[in-house]
């Protein structure tokens, strides 16, 4: 596959996949910020957050 072909695939993927795109680019972002950012105080605060989140998919 050439650079072009591979980028008008990588395009069309995007467009039909936008949702998806969205959801791995903010899972990305969060764990680059717990990884190299986050306080002590922020880990705290996700922990409560994912505590909180995990009950409510359990509800599901």
């Amino acid at each position: 596959m050439t650079k072009y072909n591979q980028a008008e695939y990588n395009a069309r993927w995007i467009e039909k996949n936008k949702e998806h795109k969205k959801y791995l680019s903010y899972r990305s972002t969060a764990r680059t910020f717990v990884r190299k950012h986050a306080t002590a105080e922020d880990i705290y605060e996700l922990r409560k957050l994912l505590d909180q989140r995990e009950l409510g998919l359990k509800k599901d």
